[in-house]
């Protein structure tokens, strides 16, 4: 499987990513060891999604990343 996830950051922003270990990647935003979200601590998982492929998976986050993902996600997934 493979996951797309929403994380709240300690600025109130969400962050977008995938994913084939979610447990992991979590950890690795959580203990700073991500460059993207490293200065934004505390980080929060929001929500997450799984999908039986990589290509969906990133197809999604993707779409989540545009316009009017953003918007679908506020209006949805918060």
């Amino acid at each position: 499987m493979h996951y797309v996830y929403l994380l709240r950051l300690g600025n109130g922003k969400i962050y977008t990513g995938s994913t084939p270990d979610l447990k992991r990647r979590l950890s690795e935003h959580q203990n700073g060891k991500s460059v993207s979200t490293k200065d934004f601590q505390p980080i929060k998982l929001q929500w997450y999604c799984a999908f039986p492929t990589r290509l969906q998976a990133r197809q999604f986050e993707a779409y989540l990343k545009s316009g009017s993902g953003q918007a679908f996600r506020n209006k949805h997934l918060k």
